[in-house]
């Protein structure tokens, strides 16, 4: 048997695999190799080949180490903030009275609409620099901000550059029924038509979109209009997703589930038949604990049902700047625990396999060979730490493609 040569390897290392059953999937003292950009062997270091060559060696001194995080629901583009909105909601007024006075999302459209590609770019990359320095590899980035054809475009042009400035995956999502816009107000069928049957086909066709979503809520858009754009993606080959029952149960989980959905996100209305479609779907349920609370809510994702039906249940930011203005995807996990009452070896798969997942890449998300090398080393010995620390700078060094790279 000829020696195994490797690019580089990492020894001295606890390895959080989430390739096993045990917890975490923990090695205690484990090695990892890289080769070509992918994990090449992982496992006890005692079981390391008698016989192997790595180019480089590097002894992380008993640092742990985990699949680089994947944040998998984040609206990271737009123009502007709304700290007001954040003021007004602490002076009593709700999501939907906001909403209803032209604030909310239409306020974000009017600013990413006057933003330039070049004036996103930069706010989105400081925005992205903060989750990546907090352990990210992976990023999914939505449009339905800009809710015209040419500013739809631009935002998923600078998610793009996001990706290539920064060296990471980035997903990008369709979400033209986010909202409607001021100049549809009267000609509501007519947006929903020119979403499905003209912007959605453009943009798929110049390889804007990786996947398609839709904001269905009272407030938002209904299962009708939603089911319509639905077929427009799977017509063009494009997997969905559906931000459903954050605010009421309109039945959107079942429905993306009908589709055969990556993911439903939200979910504090979620039903039983909801549960159960998305079960036998394998729909993952993506939390977003950021939401649930700068919204202040009360009512939870039933936590419970999801774990008993098997359904996986990925965690994300949900960065946005009127409902989750939140920069820490390891913070997001941290809140999973504490709110939701996830345990920590839940919210971390949340942020690694189940989250890829949801984005529908089995490349990456454990550490097990023939995975991409993205991993995130910390300055911790245990993995609950990452949860439970709020706050602070743990990453040590993020590997993306085999590539190591600064916190």
């Amino acid at each position: 048997m000829s020696e195994p040569r490797w690019d580089v390897l990492l020894t001295g290392a606890t390895l959080a695999t989430f390739a096993s059953d045990a917890p975490f999937g923990l090695i205690a003292d484990g090695a990892l190799a890289m080769r070509d950009g992918c994990i090449a062997w992982v496992g006890d270091r005692c079981e390391l080949p008698e016989h192997h060559h790595a180019a480089e060696v590097i002894n992380v001194d008993g640092r742990l180490i985990t699949p680089g995080l994947i944040d998998c629901h984040t609206h990271l583009v737009f123009g502007g903030h709304r700290a007001h909105e954040f003021d007004l909601r602490l002076n009593g007024a709700s999501y939907a009275q906001i909403a209803a006075a032209g604030g909310g999302i239409v306020s974000t459209v009017t600013a990413t609409r006057s933003a330039d590609e070049a004036s996103l770019l930069q706010d989105a990359l400081a925005r992205a620099k903060a989750l990546l320095a907090d352990g990210v590899t992976t990023l999914e980035i939505k449009s339905g901000y800009g809710l015209t054809l040419d500013d739809e475009r631009k935002m998923l042009r600078v998610a793009r550059r996001l990706g290539t400035t920064l060296g990471v995956a980035v997903r990008t999502t369709f979400l033209g029924l986010h909202a409607l816009p001021a100049e549809y107000r009267d000609r509501r069928e007519d947006y929903v038509d020119t979403v499905c049957d003209a912007w959605l086909p453009t943009l798929a066709g110049e390889g804007l979109i990786d996947a398609v979503d839709a904001f269905c809520e009272g407030i938002g858009f209904t299962p009708a209009e939603t089911q319509r754009l639905f077929e427009r993606a799977r017509a063009l080959g494009l997997p969905v997703k559906l931000h459903a029952e954050q605010l009421s149960d309109l039945g959107g989980a079942a429905l993306v589930a009908r589709y055969g959905g990556l993911s439903a996100d939200h979910l504090e209305y979620l039903d039983a038949s909801g549960v159960d479609a998305m079960a036998r779907a394998g729909t993952v349920a993506v939390l977003l604990p950021g939401a649930f609370y700068a919204l202040r809510e009360t009512r939870l994702p039933p936590i419970d049902a999801l774990r008993a039906a098997g359904v996986p249940m990925a965690v994300a930011t949900d960065c946005n700047p009127g409902t989750s203005p939140l920069l820490s995807l390891r913070l997001a996990a941290g809140m999973a625990c504490t709110l939701f009452r996830l345990t920590p070896e839940e919210a971390l798969k949340g942020v690694t396999v189940h989250a890829a997942r949801a984005l529908g890449l089995p490349d990456r998300g454990t550490l097990a060979v023939g995975q991409r090398a993205d991993m995130a080393v910390w300055n911790v010995g245990e993995p609950a730490e990452l949860c439970y620390w709020i706050g602070g700078a743990l990453l040590r060094e993020r590997w993306i493609g085999g590539r190591r790279c600064a916190p």
